[in-house]
């Protein structure tokens, strides 16, 4: 199971998530805590050179119980490709979407096809040579007075 970073396995009030991935079952776990996260288009950055992915988005604390965001880094290493299916670019004012879930489909030798799932339509593949992600919370969260409800 995806461990925290330096902190046991509860969080505390005010305590900023830190986790890793190396396997499908941790990325499920890291899926769960960015679902309904709202990513901007420009917070979204492919390093071709350094082999990794990375987006900034405002998350959604499930975890604290009380309605809170925090802005949290998601960072993919050794990506090897990115494509992007049903993507159009937005005008700035409209660049937010909400990132529904990861998706992961293993290949030989602990590869990986890692997609990321947005509300509204629009994914982004990601080719990796082996699981290896970190999501991290970039300080202090904040209460948000509108709560994801998916009509459920």
């Amino acid at each position: 199971m995806a461990e925290p970073l330096g902190t046991d396995k509860t969080l505390p009030a005010g305590q900023d998530l830190r986790l890793k991935a190396e396997d499908a079952d941790d990325l499920a776990v890291i899926s769960a805590c960015l679902q309904d996260a709202i990513v901007r288009d420009e917070d979204l950055a492919y390093d071709r050179r350094g082999h990794r992915f990375a987006l900034i988005a405002s998350r959604y604390c499930r975890e604290s119980g009380d309605g809170r965001r925090a802005r949290s880094l998601l960072r993919f290493d050794s990506v090897l490709s990115v494509q992007c299916r049903d993507w159009t670019a937005r005008a700035p004012e409209a660049a937010a979407r909400p990132l529904l879930a990861l998706d992961v489909a293993p290949r030989d030798e602990g590869a990986a096809d890692i997609t990321l799932i947005f509300g509204g339509g629009g994914m982004i593949r990601l080719g990796v040579e082996c699981i290896d992600v970190i999501l991290k919370d970039l300080g202090q969260s904040w209460a948000t007075g509108t709560r994801p409800d998916h009509g459920l």
